[in-house]
Formats: C-alpha cells, structure tokens, sequence
C-alpha cells in the first residue's frame, strides 16, 4: 500500500513539474504579449485624456485644471519614452512615426496652454485643433500596431491551442490511471477513516444535546484521533465555562437585587424628609388672621393647611401625578399669598395634557419654598413666581421661575453641590434642591434630570425636565 502511494505521488509530481515548466513559459510569453498591447493602448488613451484635461483648462482655467493637465501630458511623454522597448523588424517604422506624433501632440498642446495664459483664444483654438488632428492620427497608428502584432503571435496562439489539447489529453489518461490505482488500496483507507469519524460523529452528537460528562477517546495515535482528544478538550472547557457563566449569572442577579432594595431603601428615606416646623408657624398665622381678619378668609386658609397636610402623610413610596402635585402647590401659594399679599404675583403657564406623567412626591413645592427663601421674602417690593407646564420632544418640562436677585457662578455651584444635610432646605417640607434632584434621578434612573440658569439681578430658573413614559 505504502509503494502504491509512493507512485502515484511521482507520476503525480512528474506531471505537476512538467506542466508547470509549459505553464510558466507560455504565461511570461503571454504577459509580455499583453504588455505590448496594454503599452501601446495606453498611448492613445492617454492622448485622448491629455487633450480632454486640455480642454477642461481652457473651458475653466483654473490651477487645479492646470495641474491635471500638466500631469496628463508629463504621463504622455513618459510613455512615448516607454515605448522604446516594443520596436521589432515588423514594426518599426511605424513605432517611430508614433512616437514623434506623441511628441507633436504635447508640443501643439503646450503651445495652446501658453496661448490660453496670453488669452490669445484664436491660436489658443487652433493648436487645440492641431493637438485634436493628432490625436486621432495616434489612435489609428495605435490601431495598427495593436493589428500587426495579432498577425505576428497568430501562431504562437494556435501552438498554445495545440499544445492544450495535447494536455487535456494527457490529463484524460492520467487521471484514468490514478483512479485505477486509487481503487486499488481505497477500500482499507476509507474504512479506516469512516469508523473514527463515525465514533467522533456519536460524540459531537451527545455534546450538541449538552451531555458533557461522558470523554471521548478513540484509542489512536492518527490526524482523527487528535481531533477526539481536541474536542474532549473543548468538552472539557466549555463544561466548566458554562459552569462559571451560571455562576455569575447567579452572582449578577443578587447583585441587580441588592442595587434594586439600596436604592429603593434610599429613595424612601430622601422621602421621608419632613420637617414639621413650617405647619406650627402657619398654624400660628392663622390663629392671628383669625383674631384680627373675617372668618371667610381664615377658612380659606385653614383648608389651605389642611390639604398639605393631608399630602404629607400619604404614603412615602407612592407615586402622585405631575397634576397631583400643581394641586398641592396652589395650597402653599394660597397660604403665602395671604402672608405676602400685594408683594407677591404669580404667573401660571400650564399646558393641560401634559399633567398625567408620574413623578415622585414633594417635588414642586421645595422648588416654589427655595424661590420663596431666596428671591421673594428678602426683596421689599417682593416679586413675581412663574409656574410653567410644557411639553417637549421627550420630556415634559416643568419650569419655577423668580424675578429675585439671582445667583452668580459660584453660588449656583455651591447650590449644585449642596447634599442632603445642607441648612438650605424649604421651611415647610424640609427637603432642599440636592434632595429633589437625588430622588428624581432614582426615580426615572436618569442623571441629567435638572437644568438651573440664574444672573445676578436677572433671577432664577429652574427646569424639571422629566422623561416621557411615566404617566398615570
């Protein structure tokens, strides 16, 4: 079996070194013919666009359309220097009247470029005429050198067909004697390979219905056997991987879990920040404002009170629509418009549709307290607070807005920075801008959730802008 091998694979070889010896003869024949054709239609390809970039020049004369043509035409002489090496007996007479028309093109061609520059149009015209005339003579000339050399390698090209049949041939009666000596010693090879390959078939098949307990060992030493002990390894490897992928997926899912209690553990506790000192005070307003006002006034605002304090004690992790919360405002703005009286104007801008989205509790009212502190209550004439509701591509923007004294660079900052122990906190919920912004992110799980702009002596602005999605 081993000599048998070993002759098919000199007959093999003995052909294989004889064909490639002809292949590589006749291809170098067949790219130099090739190169002499492909040499002599570049000529008068780059004829025709050399004097197609000429005429772009004098139809624009621009640099650039300078440029190009001065690259074309340098192209054109380089190749008519070139060209030299495809002169013969059979051609060359008509090789040197090409390349002396190449040479008259590109002076004729210059010339009409130099009378372009002068602005001479009408022997700028002519020389392109001249440069156009000779143009077509060199794409005859090209036409017949490109014809001669056909006749001249016509019987190279039928030695080449010949010597192809011989070869197709000789190929026909090789290839009916390998086969009969491949028949010979076929049937123990692929006996051989088709029982491991059946075995590792078997293998694949168990590991494919995720069985990876069971080894595979075909007990051989060949090609197939490193394969079988290639993919026990694989078993091997992807057993544990999938063993760790489990695991810390089990890992990450008690991490999510944990991130999930932390934050809503500290949502409810920013929640819980409820100061009552301000409800004593109001409490006491109005003890007085019944002892020096009518009754009708003094029931206004005790209903006032009542309906924040009923807001306040509801649930820490409910949810209350953006409508729920412009509701309790009017309340604190009622009970600090009676202790501010004409000091004191508020502008409403609400769009109504836009007051179903969620948010958490006890948004708006720290904002309105902030403006109170800082703008309304230090001004002696007090001031004016814009309340607006709008609605925008992907967010609902809710904006508080005073006429007050404003803040420069490093105060807004300072504001930004404030954390949940900072003293600037309304004096009614207790609860300050660092403390709305941090349950606003935990709530919609977004970080650029606020929006502060303030001058000094042109007031504040503060904008909510609250995704869509969140709507009751």
């Amino acid at each position: 079996m081993m000599m048998l091998s070993i002759l098919i694979w000199v007959i093999m070889a003995i052909i294989w070194l004889s064909m490639s010896i002809y292949n590589q003869r006749t291809v170098e024949k067949y790219n130099e013919i090739l190169q002499r054709y492909m040499q002599m239609n570049q000529a008068s390809q780059l004829s025709q666009q050399s004097l197609t970039t000429l005429n772009k020049y004098r139809m624009s004369p621009t640099l650039e359309s300078l440029n190009q043509y001065a690259s074309d035409n340098n192209s054109l002489l380089r190749t008519k220097t070139e060209m030299s090496w495809l002169r013969n007996a059979s051609n060359m007479m008509l090789l040197d009247n090409l390349q002396n028309m190449l040479e008259s093109q590109a002076e004729a061609m210059d010339l009409a470029v130099r009378f372009q520059k002068d602005n001479d149009e009408e022997n700028a015209a002519k020389q392109f005429d001249e440069a156009s005339n000779i143009s077509k003579y060199i794409s005859e000339a090209t036409l017949t050198l490109i014809s001669g050399e056909q006749n001249t390698y016509d019987a190279f090209y039928r030695k080449i067909i010949k010597r192809s049949e011989n070869i197709k041939k000789m190929g026909l009666w090789t290839l009916a004697l390998v086969s009969l000596l491949l028949l010979l010693f076929s049937y123990r090879f692929v006996d051989s390979v088709t029982q491991p390959l059946l075995k590792l078939t078997l293998s694949a098949r168990e590991l494919s219905r995720g069985n990876f307990k069971n080894p595979i060992d075909l007990g051989n030493n060949d090609e197939i056997s490193f394969l079988a002990k290639t993919l026990d390894s694989m078993r091997l490897k992807i057993g544990h991987f999938i063993d760790d992928i489990q695991s810390k997926a089990q890992l990450e899912y008690d991490l999510h879990r944990h991130k999930l209690m932390l934050k809503e553990s500290e949502l409810k506790s920013l929640q819980s920040q409820i100061n009552p000192h301000f409800l004593f005070n109001t409490l006491n307003m109005l003890s007085k404002e019944a002892y020096l006002a009518g009754a009708g006034k003094t029931s206004e605002l005790i209903s006032s009170v009542a309906g924040m304090l009923r807001y306040n004690l509801r649930k820490l992790d409910s949810r209350v629509s953006l409508k729920d919360e412009l509701e309790v405002l009017e309340e604190y703005l009622t009970i600090q418009k009676a202790r501010f009286g004409d000091r004191l104007q508020v502008v409403r801008e609400i769009d109504e549709d836009a007051l179903g989205i969620e948010l958490p509790i006890l948004i708006l009212q720290p904002l309105a307290e902030n403006a109170f502190i800082y703008a309304i209550e230090p001004a002696e004439e007090g001031g004016t607070l814009t309340i607006r509701v709008k609605q925008a591509e992907k967010h609902i923007l809710v904006q508080v807005q005073d006429t007050g004294q404003g803040m420069d660079e490093e105060q807004l900052n300072r504001l930004l920075s404030q954390t949940e122990n900072s003293i600037y906190k309304g004096h009614s919920t207790g609860i300050g801008i660092w403390n709305v912004i941090h349950r606003l992110q935990l709530f919609y799980g977004v970080e650029e959730i606020i929006e502060i702009e303030s001058h000094l002596g042109a007031g504040t602005c503060i904008t909510l802008k609250l995704p869509r999605g969140h709507v009751v």
